[in-house]
Parts: structure tokens; sequence; C-alpha cells
């Protein structure tokens, strides 16, 4: 009962933590998808080049989104026709830095870390975009003879997609202008729904991994120095911490005697990745784009790692000297969350009730197409 009780308020805290940026992320989303025409992501970031890949790593840095809030507006992008790369450069930069948590991290660590954290989460995000295009584009070419047999004309899937004003065919925009409504409709209804269980899943699989995590690993970690940047990726991963949150973290880290780059792959790895965005990036954009996702940011954070501890100690830095040194929920943050679970819950739940309703109606063997028996 004890160990439930602890899962429940780690899931409740998690919630309160997270919720807030996921509703800002779903409303950004709904504006972006009205304001910026398709047409525009296609040309910029619909190619498989490098600067597809830059433009959006680049696109992504100011934003003060985290790696939560960052899904509806990857898989927003990604349905406007973005390349995997472009879309997984910016999935990845987005949510590392953001103009709140650069001007924090200045405040808390100084210029040249500052610095630093910039310019290597823009490299890791471009080296992830382009890997995971030269890949793709592999795989393409690999099974285009294949795929030329069974591949229909243009007009004819766009018939049987479009004829019957199907989902696929919802997401098309009309020239009417901006609507508000519409905007939060596809945020908060088209990719709510998109994520929804990969969400719910993430969420009790972070709120599971915050209660096994033993308290005193700070001090562990800064027994054993060198082990600690595999230590700290490993908890870092899966674990949901945004940008700006991870300061203190990071910055207890330190105190507790972790280096500096120790510290960094925390920062790196831990706003980038949570179990929630891993399941997402494999539903959206495939098993290899995940494996470059993971690998990029695991690798990249700690190579980086080991830079800034040979970087500070070659200047001679003690990045002690440039730490200054609430917990509770806001109302603002409760009522994200129970906002965000009850939207949850609704689309969880939706093909329960929409499978009963169709029941009830179709008693006759005519039904059976809409229920799907």
């Amino acid at each position: 009962m004890e160990w439930f009780l602890s899962f429940f308020d780690a899931l409740i805290d998690l919630s309160n933590a997270m919720a807030i940026y996921i509703l800002f992320g779903l409303l950004f989303a709904g504006l972006l998808h009205e304001l910026v025409p398709e047409s525009i992501v296609k040309e910029h970031l619909g190619n498989d080049t490098v600067g597809s890949v830059a433009k959006a790593t680049l696109f992504g840095v100011p934003l003060p989104v985290c790696s939560c809030g960052v899904i509806p507006l990857a898989t927003s992008i990604n349905k406007s026709g973005a390349s995997k790369g472009a879309t997984l450069s910016f999935l990845i930069s987005t949510p590392i830095t953001g103009i709140d948590s650069i001007l924090a991290t200045f405040g808390m660590f100084g210029w040249a870390f500052t610095l630093y954290r910039l310019v290597t989460s823009v490299i890791i995000a471009m080296v992830a975009g382009i890997l995971t295009n030269i890949f793709e584009t592999k795989n393409r070419v690999d099974t285009a003879p294949a795929m030329q047999f069974s591949a229909q004309p243009q007009s004819e899937a766009s018939d049987s997609c479009c004829s019957s004003q199907s989902s696929c065919c919802s997401s098309q925009k009309d020239d009417s202008g901006f609507s508000f409504v519409k905007a939060l409709q596809y945020g908060f209804g088209t990719l709510l729904k998109d994520i929804a269980k990969p969400l719910f899943w993430g969420l009790m699989a972070g709120a599971l991994i915050t209660v096994i995590v033993p308290k005193d690993m700070a001090g562990f970690i800064a027994d054993n120095s060198w082990l600690s940047y595999l230590i700290v990726v490993a908890i870092a991963v899966p674990m949901y911490v945004c940008a700006t949150a991870s300061l203190p973290i990071a910055a207890a880290l330190i105190l507790s005697g972790v280096s500096a780059g120790a510290a960094f792959v925390f920062l790196s790895a831990g706003p980038a990745t949570n179990t929630v965005t891993i399941g997402v990036v494999k539903k959206m954009l495939g098993k290899t784009a995940l494996m470059i996702y993971l690998g990029t940011i695991v690798v990249g954070s700690i190579i980086f790692g080991l830079g800034l501890d040979t970087m500070f100690a070659w200047m001679e830095i003690d990045i002690k000297n440039f730490i200054p040194m609430h917990e509770m929920a806001s109302l603002y943050d409760i009522a994200s969350s129970v906002t965000m679970w009850a939207l949850l819950l609704y689309f969880l739940l939706q093909p329960l009730w929409q499978k009963e309703s169709c029941e009830m109606e179709h008693e006759e063997p005519k039904g059976e197409s809409c229920c799907g028996h």
C-alpha cells in the first residue's frame, strides 16, 4: 500500500509538472497550424536536405517548450509535410534550450556553460536530423522496386481517400482565414487524440521510474566520477524534466560532487527525452528514427560532457563558483493537470463508448462494417 501511495503521489507530481506545458504546446500547435500555411512548411522543411534540418533546428532553439509540449508541435510540423529529419531535429533542439532556459542557465552557471550548452544542442539536433534523412532516403531507395507494383495512381488514391470525407482528408485546411476555434479543435482534438495513448503510458512509466530511483543517487554518482556519465544518462533518458526545471537538479548534482560534464549530460539528455517522447517518436517517425534519436542524444551528451570537463580543466573554471545558493504545485498547475487528464481519458475511453453505441444502433448484420466485427 505504501508503494502504491508513493507511485500515486509521483504520478500527481509528474502530471502537475507536465500538464501546463502540454496544454500550452497543444494551443501553440493549433495556432501554428492556422497561421502558417502548409506550403511554407513543405517548402522549407519538407526536403531531405541539410538546409531543412538546419532551419528546423534553429526554429526550435528559442521556443520555450519542453519535451512534452514539443510533441504536438512536432506532430503538427510532420503532418504539414516536414521531412522526418527536420521533424526529429526540431523535436531535439526545442526542449533542450528555449529562451527562458538560456537566460536561467546564464544566471546559474555563467556564460561559458550557457554558450556550450546552446551550441552543442544545435549540433546534436542537426546530426540526428541529417542521419535520419540519410537512412530514410536509403530505405526508400531499397524498397522502391517492391513498392512500384502496389502503388496506386495519384488520382485513384486521392479518390479512394477523399470521396467519403475520411479522416485522412480532414486535416486539409480551407482558405477561409484564421479561426481560433479551428486552432483549438486541431490542437486539442486532432493532435491530442494522436498522442493520447503514448502520453498515458509515458506518465505511468515516468511515475514508476521516479519511485524506483534511489534518493541518494547523487552521492553514489559523486563516488564514481567516470561512471557518472553513464549513470546520469541512464536516469535522464526516461525521466521527464523540462530544460528550466532541470537546472536546480543539475546544480544540486554539482554541489554534491558531480562534475560539470556529468551535470551537462543530465541537462542535455533529460529535457530532450522521456518515456512519453520515446513512444511518440516510434509511432510518428518509426524505429529507425527512434534509434537515431536515442543514439545521437546519448552518445552526443556523453562526448560533449567529457569535452566540457576537459575545457573547464584547461580554463581552470570551477563551476561551483557560479552556482547561487518550490515545490508546491500552484493552482494553475493543478487546474492544468485536471484538464489534461480529462482530455486524455476522453480520448482513451472514446473507442469504448463509440463501439458500444455502434453496437446498439446496428444490431443487424449491416452494422458489422461500423463496429469492426
